[in-house]
């Protein structure tokens, strides 16, 4: 092998920086050392990593977005073993970056962190909030070990895995003083009639729009937004109804409204709630430890 783990590490923060002087100045090396570095591992591998532009720094090859997470996957390995060397491997500490479907966050995040903070204090998680598309992008790129999402949009990407870790049903929210609210469950078709306020985000959209079509109907989208509790909000004014799949504990909307919640009879399989990340990546033990965590949020209460 004809690379070292500093060479590795000195591409890694200049490709985050996409500058050779910023990486200097956070590795606190001379900006020659860096450079250095890095044409020596170009010439090693026999490949370009880096576009170099005078006054517009760094732009990665694909060779370089390639290495990338090769480089971050083996730095964490290469972390593991200093510490199994050291004899602390069995305290597991240090970062860990999580990606998450907005609107999964509100459920899962909060005991996430309360119960890596019970078990396994010296870890940190960093989480970034996007919709599909963005998680897919975090994920191929290295910026997040893996993603908490809904399967939709993942079949395409033959560079991920996932695993299902939940199930949520789709099912149908209108205001408290709607006619229908008292029932237990409805069918689609019988709100053919009425506006659809749509959680607009990227494969969802197509999701909700295709519950209502399979009916036979056009759904009539009156409001549509990106935000999980302004649909709520609205269809607790009484401006529409919505179809949604993860369940909020409470019926109370930001907006001070009440929205009823009925069980859809017509709505297909459920959203799977996955565990996805990129083909072949070796997890850190941490990474592992904080997936091992959402299975068990994930998990259904034990019956007595």
């Amino acid at each position: 092998m004809g690379f070292t783990l500093v060479q590795l590490r000195y591409f890694l923060v200049a490709a985050e920086r996409g500058s050779m002087t910023e990486a200097s100045a956070e590795l606190h090396i001379a900006q020659s050392a860096v450079s250095a570095a890095i044409h020596n591992l170009e010439r090693d591998l026999q490949v370009q990593l880096f576009i170099r532009r005078r006054g517009r720094g760094l732009t990665l090859t694909p060779a370089g977005e390639r290495l990338r997470q090769q480089a971050r996957d083996l730095l964490a390995r290469a972390r593991e073993v200093e510490r199994e060397a050291r004899g602390d491997g069995e305290t597991i500490t240090g970062p860990v970056a999580v990606g998450c479907f907005v609107t999964l966050a509100p459920s899962y995040l909060p005991p996430l962190f309360s119960e890596c903070t019970r078990r396994h204090p010296g870890i940190e998680i960093d989480v970034v909030e996007a919709e599909t598309d963005q998680l897919v992008h975090a994920l191929v790129t290295g910026r997040i070990d893996f993603a908490l999402t809904y399967g939709l949009g993942l079949s395409a990407e033959p560079d991920l895995i996932s695993e299902t870790i939940a199930v949520a049903p789709a099912y149908v929210i209108v205001s408290a003083d709607h006619p229908l609210a008292g029932r237990g469950s409805v069918e689609l078709a019988e709100l053919s009639g009425e506006p659809l306020v749509l959680l607009d985000l990227p494969h969802s959209r197509d999701y909700f729009r295709s519950l209502v079509a399979a009916t036979g109907t056009a759904p009539d989208v009156r409001y549509r937004t990106q935000s999980y509790e302004t649909v709520r909000s609205l269809v607790a004014r009484g401006l529409g109804y919505s179809v949604l799949n993860q369940r909020p504990a409470t019926s109370q909307t930001y907006g001070g409204g009440e929205i009823a919640e009925l069980q859809l009879r017509d709505g297909g399989p459920p959203l799977e709630v996955k565990i996805a990340s990129v083909r072949g990546m070796n997890q850190t033990a941490r990474a592992r430890a904080v997936m091992d965590l959402l299975r068990e949020i994930a998990a259904p209460p034990a019956e007595d």
